[in-house]
């Protein structure tokens, strides 16, 4: 509880509403002794807009008043944003339960009955002063507490974010920019469960470039590099479906995983990426088939079966793949595999 040194040094400020002069100065007279800044209206219209002006701390309200009385104003000001929050006692000489209740009602957090005795007003004042400081401090630590819960927030959000650029450049070729291969077996191993249950067929294109290792040897690993990521880019541009993805799958070789796409589909789409290749015309004279970088491309299309592993996709597009160098380069080949 409060002692009279701790009002005089906390600044609290105190509405008083009572249309009798006479119980505004005794009041005021009272809680000015312990250090407390008093205004007074006899008008319940004027205290509203007062307390909308500049908030009080705490309000003494008569119940008995002309034009408007105490339940009113109260009303009016728990109805109000910027001062329902304020506490509100009752001053009044009707002393009856039906009184008492109603004040507590519609928002009154205490009642003083007249004729005033000191002791009493000084305690219950000191009591809702304490209670509604005891409530702003906690307002302000919900409020800080807020914030720091935002500002963590937007810490995690950050942090989430650039977590999911790096996995994303995790699963990126550091050379030429599309999926690498390991993002290559993550998504394989997910779209084979998933048309395994669907009973959708699944393509598969390994791609080689022809020479490659020629090319390094006459041009150099610089110009090598800038090769591969003009077929990336080149092959990419052929890939329209957003569920298919490019990955380099190896040194010189790269893969194109087609869910839900049937083999004639998916040698359509390596022959495009055959012939847009070849049309780049990048020079290799040490090619001892064409004057110009080109692919070898393997298809192979199969249902899935959760008895089987991908790798059985896998093992049927290396061997057509070898079959599309064995038979002189620059070409595709297929053999349609149902299982």
């Amino acid at each position: 509880m409060f002692n009279s040194e701790s009002f005089s040094q906390s600044h609290y400020q105190i509405l008083i509403v009572d249309d009798n002069p006479d119980n505004l100065r005794l009041l005021s007279k009272i809680l000015e002794s312990k250090g407390i800044k008093v205004k007074k209206t006899i008008s319940g219209k004027i205290a509203i807009q007062a307390a909308k002006i500049e908030a009080p701390d705490l309000i003494l309200l008569d119940i008995n008043m002309p034009e408007m009385n105490g339940y009113q104003v109260c009303q009016q000001l728990k109805s109000d944003s910027k001062t329902a929050q304020i506490p509100v006692i009752f001053i009044s000489a009707l002393d009856n339960t039906r009184d008492k209740i109603m004040a507590f009602e519609i928002g009154g957090v205490d009642y003083i009955t007249k004729p005033f005795q000191e002791l009493e007003v000084v305690a219950r004042v000191k009591n809702q002063l304490l209670i509604y400081q005891q409530k702003q401090q906690l307002i302000d630590q919900n409020k800080l507490l807020q914030i720091e819960i935002e500002e963590r927030q937007k810490v995690e959000d950050a942090l989430l974010v650039a977590n999911n650029k790096l996995r994303r450049f995790a699963l990126l070729d550091g050379l030429t920019g599309v999926s690498n291969r390991r993002r290559f077996d993550e998504y394989l191993k997910l779209e084979w469960q998933r048309l395994a249950q669907e009973k959708l067929p699944f393509s598969l294109i390994l791609c080689d470039v022809d020479f490659f290792k020629h090319y390094n040897d006459t041009y150099g690993h610089l110009a090598g590099d800038d090769c591969l990521k003009k077929i990336a880019q080149t092959i990419q541009i052929s890939i329209k479906n957003p569920v298919d993805l490019l990955s380099r799958y190896g040194g010189e070789e790269f893969a194109i995983i087609l869910p839900g796409t049937n083999n004639q589909a998916a040698v359509n789409l390596a022959e495009e990426v055959r012939q847009t290749v070849y049309n780049l015309k990048i020079p290799h004279q040490t090619s001892s088939v064409y004057g110009y970088v080109t692919l070898s491309l393997g298809v192979a299309t199969t249902i899935p079966n959760l008895k089987n592993s991908p790798d059985t996709l896998i093992n049927k597009c290396d061997k057509v793949l070898y079959l599309a160098k064995s038979q002189g380069k620059n070409r595709v080949v297929t053999e349609k595999m149902i299982s």
